[in-house]
Parts: C-alpha cells; structure tokens; sequence
C-alpha cells in the first residue's frame, strides 16, 4: 500500500515537472513577441538627459483621443493604460485635474508638472518595449513642442485571465498606434506602380499596333455602274461638292468625279 508521504512527495515532483515544462514555452512566447514588437514599431534611442534622439526608429500616429505626456524633465512618466478598448491616464489624470482645480480656487495646486494630451493624428518614437505578464508596455517620446519634448508610458493590458497571442497582441497595439510609412519608400512605390502602369500602356499599344499589322489589308472600294448614290457614300463617304444637271448628278470628291443618272452610277472620271 502507498504511504500518505510518498503520494505527497510524487504530487511534488509531478507540479515540478509541470512547471519545468511549462516555463520554456511562456519564455519563448515573450521572447517571441518582443521580437514581433520590435520589429514593427522600431526602437529610437534618445539622449541620456532626453533632449535629443540620437537614432530614430519608426515614427508613430496616435489613433486615440487623450494621451497624457509630461515634460521630459520630470523625474517620471505618466502611466497610460489601454484596457478594452478605451484609452486612460487613471490617477495621473486626475493629479493633472487636481493642479488645475486648485489654481482655480487659489488654493495651492499639487506639486506642478508641465502636460499634455495627445489627440488622434500627432505622432511621437517609441524609446523602449517591456512584455509583462499582464500586457505590454511602450515608452514614448516626442518631438519638441514650444521647445518642451513630452514623455509616457502606455500599457496595454490582456484580458483578465487570458494570454493573448502574438497577432492579438499587435492587433490590440494597433488600435492606438500606426506605424507612419516611410516617405522614400512610398516615393519608390508610386514611381513603381507608375513605371509598371507606363510599361503595361506600352505593352498594349504594341500588341494593338502587332494586331493591326497582322491583319490582311482591306482592298480599295471599287465603284460600279449602276450602284446607288447610297452605295456610293456608304464606300467612300460624303463628296466635297455636288453638281446638278437636271437628270444628271455629279458628286466630285478629292480625287473622282462620280456620275449619276437617274440616281444610279452612269460614269466614274
């Protein structure tokens, strides 16, 4: 019969090896996704006292209304979080409201931090990428605006209880941020899609002229007595004047001169 001990001591080992195996698969899924991340949103590395980039990677378009930034000299960013769907600045937004409430009721306000929001459509870099258990953090940093650059973290935050994969991860980071597409790169493939569109016109114009030149050469209209003035006209068109002779009509074109009598073909000069 099995000892209490030894059912205890194999649930042990069991729950160690259950960890063991399970450890190396949530590592590479992180590693994985960093990578993912990095890769399409480029890092830009930025001075140590971050007043300057020093390499720039992908510049990036807010696609969400309010993102608190703070002055870069501040010792701290704010924390943003994008959690189903809605984006929000939580208890920094409210010290934010708090600074201007209490200048208003000439009170004196929480100790001042220069802000401000970001508004759909304003862009920024991404200077670092962290994936946490519970969602990933960007860090962002942005041009100068009246001579002050702006700072923050925004975290996405997974579902409670769910570990989203890789293409819902980058799928929920698009909602808010879009990679602006290089402006060379989209030079080359409008000059590319324009040469191809040039090349494919030229390609039709010489099969429609090899056309052309494959098929056999009508033969001359030829005019015989008897044919109508409609026959007449229909094979070689309108004359520049016409002569009326009491029964007789001449039509006389550029290089004839066709005579009717009694309205069919008498004589061609």
């Amino acid at each position: 019969m099995v000892s209490r001990r030894a059912i205890e001591s194999i649930t042990v080992v069991a729950i160690l090896f259950s960890c063991l195996g399970a450890s190396p698969c949530r590592a590479d899924q992180t590693v994985g996704l960093q990578k993912q991340l990095e890769t399409k949103y480029a890092i830009t590395k930025t001075t140590a006292d971050k007043t300057d980039i020093v390499t720039a990677g992908s510049v990036l378009i807010l696609e969400k209304d309010r993102l608190l930034m703070y002055a870069t000299t501040t010792g701290s960013p704010p924390q943003n979080t994008y959690n189903n769907g809605k984006l929000s600045a939580g208890a920094f937004a409210a010290h934010e409201k708090a600074q201007s409430f209490g200048t208003f009721i000439g009170h004196p306000p929480p100790k001042s931090v220069t802000t401000r929001y970001y508004v759909t459509g304003e862009k920024f870099w991404v200077t670092r990428i962290d994936t946490l258990a519970d969602g990933v953090v960007f860090t962002l940093f942005t041009d100068a605006v009246s001579d002050i650059r702006y700072y923050c973290t925004l975290k996405f935050v997974y579902p409670h209880g769910a570990t989203p994969n890789t293409d819902q991860v980058l799928s929920m980071v698009g909602e808010v941020l879009k990679v602006q597409q290089d402006d060379s790169a989209a030079a080359d493939n409008k000059g590319d899609q324009q040469q191809a569109a040039a090349g494919g016109q030229d390609q039709g114009q010489q099969q429609q002229a090899a056309q052309q030149e494959a098929q056999p050469a009508q033969p001359p209209p030829t005019i015989q007595l008897g044919q109508t003035e409609d026959e007449v006209v229909g094979m070689i068109g309108q004359p520049e004047k016409k002569i009326a002779l009491g029964s007789k009509e001449i039509f006389v074109y550029k290089d004839i001169k066709v005579t009717f009598i009694g309205g069919k073909v008498a004589d061609v000069q």
